[in-house]
């Protein structure tokens, strides 16, 4: 029997966004509503959001959330309904949600404070009588959540912890459990103690009734010493309470035939999309040529295996390749690819920093997307090109593994490889993708035939969002 969820998150679209887990959270409401569950979201009331809601109104409050007074104003956005938490000693300031540059040095009190108000939702409801039956945290900033609701011994409301990324693990001294009003009791290894310091993120997966995370493979891996950064023994000793559902992205916003950014095209249209290819080549200054275009859109750290494409960029322009390259992140590797862009003018094109639009004229202007992570809970970025016709090459990992069929002999035989993966995830198995990758696209007939493919996949919320509503109806049988 379908019911209510109080989802807790950091980051939401379209409201915030810093990365894949807004666009998951800003999915799951409304995906879930067509499985007929009621979502709910909890979410910081950072500079600028209070004023993208309507109908807002003021449905909690109290003087003292961990130093100071907030209250908490319901109202829609994009038609689902969101709760702000306005707490301006702990949301009301400039840079990103959780600092720029670097973080901001009281976020454990920032994000604990959040899943401390989502608590106080869950047991109390709202004045409209709406009360939910499940709570769902999202990654370490939700982390504590779960476990406020064991501590308080309340076993109505069921729980749900989700890793969208356990490379963040929400880390704070353990002297701070009196600020963070966490019982020193719980202090052990089995529940808040992580080496000798406080985890938010181990505390929501010790005490969750379930754990979630975003991909099959991803929820096998944590369970390795190289994957679980420390946490892979609590996750093997919770294998049982662990599901890997995959996300979905939005396919009314991600399509081709409708995107506002793009000239429209689709499979059965697939040459429109060289004057996509076209523009984004004037776009960023490349030089017409006959190989593939290849884009990347990323953060630039070394988990996204930027250095490899940094390793393998002038081999790939010297068979022919051109590159067109977004985002920003570590300044070594900025600056590593600005230096190749002087070095390959006309080849490689580079925009430090983020603009969604452009991400979109990417995707329809590509070729194909190189998505070279070492780790990836997910992605999203294979999906959009999948979407797109933008055929991704990826490292065999976590989500990359899951969304995306080899171009090896048999997949090619059959007809049915949408991408290309590799593996070991390194520079040398890197840079024999790319060669394969100048293999496929100089047949026109069998790429246009892995584009289409790629372009078929049901790739929306449908699937995932069935998994969810069955994991939340099994909780509260």
């Amino acid at each position: 029997m379908p019911g209510r969820v109080l989802s807790v998150t950091s980051e939401y679209v379209p409201l915030v966004k810093t990365g894949g887990l807004a666009d998951v959270a800003g999915a799951l409401p409304g995906a879930l509503r067509g499985q007929g569950w009621d979502m709910r979201t909890l979410i910081p009331a950072y500079p600028g959001l209070i004023a993208k809601a309507v109908a807002k109104t003021v449905v909690w409050s109290d003087p003292d959330v961990f130093g100071g007074p907030a209250q908490v104003l319901a109202g829609k956005v994009a038609g689902t309904d969101v709760l702000l938490l306005d707490a301006p000693h702990l949301y009301d300031r400039k840079g990103g949600p959780y600092g720029d540059p670097g973080d901001f040095p009281d976020n454990a009190k920032r994000f604990a404070a959040l899943s401390w108000v989502a608590v106080q939702i869950a047991q109390g409801g709202l004045p409209d009588g709406w009360l939910p039956d499940i709570l769902h945290g999202h990654d370490w900033q939700a982390g504590f959540a779960p476990a406020y609701l064991r501590f308080s011994g309340d076993t109505r409301v069921k729980t749900v912890m989700t890793i969208h990324n356990i490379a963040f693990q929400g880390n704070a001294p353990a002297a701070m459990l009196g600020a963070l009003r966490l019982p020193i009791e719980a202090f052990n290894p089995d529940t808040l103690e992580y080496y000798g310091h406080l985890s938010s993120l181990k505390a929501g997966l010790a005490t969750a009734d379930v754990i979630t995370t975003v991909s099959p493979t991803y929820a096998e891996e944590l369970m390795r010493g190289d994957f679980g950064m420390g946490l892979e023994g609590l996750l093997a000793h919770r294998s049982a309470d662990l599901y890997g559902i995959l996300n979905g992205i939005d396919d009314t916003v991600w399509n081709p035939e409708t995107d506002p950014e793009v000239k429209p095209y689709s499979k059965t249209t697939l040459k429109r999309k060289l004057a996509n290819r076209d523009a984004l080549l004037a776009e960023f200054g490349l030089q017409a040529n006959s190989g593939p275009l290849a884009i990347v859109v990323s953060r630039m750290t070394d988990q996204k295996g930027i250095d490899m494409i940094v390793d393998t960029a002038a081999d790939f322009v010297g068979m022919g390749g051109a590159l067109a390259i977004l985002g920003s992140g570590e300044q070594r590797l900025e600056e590593a690819l600005k230096d190749l862009v002087k070095a390959h003018p006309g080849k490689i094109g580079l925009r430090i920093g983020y603009d969604e639009g452009l991400s979109h004229r990417m995707f329809a202007g590509g070729d194909a997307v190189l998505v070279p992570s070492r780790f990836e809970p997910c992605g999203l970025t294979q999906l959009y090109g999948l979407r797109y016709g933008c055929v991704p090459v990826v490292a065999l990992t976590g989500g990359l593994a899951d969304t995306v069929i080899n171009a090896n002999a048999m997949a090619q035989q059959t007809n049915v490889a949408t991408g290309i993966q590799f593996h070991p995830v390194d520079a040398l198995a890197f840079g024999q993708a790319l060669r394969k990758l100048m293999e496929l696209h100089a047949d026109p007939k069998g790429w246009a035939a892995m584009q289409k493919r790629g372009m078929s996949q049901a790739l929306g919320w449908d699937t995932s969002a069935l998994a969810y509503a069955q994991l939340y109806e099994s909780l509260t049988a």
